[in-house]
Formats: C-alpha cells, sequence, structure tokens
C-alpha cells in the first residue's frame, strides 16, 4: 500500500529532456505527497530536482506504461536523465496502469470518473495514483 506514481514530460526527442516531473507518495494507502516541478533540460536538474528523484527509492514505482511497450520511454527517460547527470538510479518495484487496465490513462481514468488533465505531470502521476490504489482495493479522495 505504500508507492510513488511518477511521470515526466519531456521537452523533445532527446531522453534527458525532463521538462516536467510529477510525482504522487502513496503511504498505507493515503496520498501523503505530492510534487510537481518544471525543469528548464538539461542544465537547471538541479538539487532539489536530485531530491525530488530520491523520492522514488526503495518504493513500488507506478507509471501508465511501466511494463508495455511505452516502458523504454518512461524508463529511459529517467536513466538517460540521471546518467547524463552522473548519478546513481534508484531502486523499485515496478507496476504498470495500462498493463492492469488495459488502457490507455485518459481513458481508464475517465471510466473511472477520475479527474485528469492529460500530459501535464502531477496529473498523470495522479491519475496513476488513483487507478494503482483502486487495483489494490483502496478507495479515496483524488
Amino acid at each position: 500500500m505504500t508507492f510513488t506514481a511518477i511521470d515526466f514530460e519531456t521537452a523533445h526527442p532527446k531522453r534527458w529532456s525532463i521538462c516536467q516531473v510529477g510525482l504522487v507518495r502513496v503511504e498505507n494507502g493515503k496520498i501523503t505527497k505530492k510534487i510537481s516541478m518544471l525543469i528548464q533540460p538539461p542544465v537547471t536538474f538541479n538539487t532539489k530536482t536530485l531530491r525530488t528523484l530520491r523520492f522514488t527509492k526503495k518504493c513500488c514505482l507506478v507509471n501508465l506504461s511501466v511494463l508495455s511497450v511505452l516502458v523504454l520511454n518512461f524508463i529511459i527517460c529517467l536513466r538517460h536523465t540521471l546518467e547524463y547527470y552522473d548519478l546513481a538510479q534508484p531502486k523499485y518495484e515496478p507496476a504498470c496502469t495500462l498493463k492492469i487496465y488495459k488502457k490507455k490513462l485518459n481513458i481508464a481514468c475517465a471510466e473511472h470518473g477520475i479527474p485528469l488533465k492529460h500530459h501535464d505531470a502531477l496529473s498523470d502521476a495522479m491519475g496513476c495514483a488513483e487507478l494503482y490504489r483502486r487495483w489494490l482495493g483502496v478507495r479515496g479522495d483524488v
């Protein structure tokens, strides 16, 4: 029941070009923290951003596409960004709302009455978190 939902938006096709990070921390089934950060890649990926990414260490990492074909886009974004800055990779156990629900994030959220501003990293992370909580059998306010 403890996990972090994460989403990235990128500025261009380069995988290290993350321009927005959205993270939602769920502990014991309750949302305990939400972070949205705009980043100007690559030069302003600062220590605040690094602390944010440490937020994902040793937890279940939920994303709309972690185990799908799109896994490469998501995991490569994180890996390439951290490699670009010569930073250690966090350890996580992946979960995937696309695999669970067999639908894209915006469709699954609409079907379950979950508000979503698609392609906003925090909103997408919130949608993932709520879908995953529901899959775990936990209901709550988004």
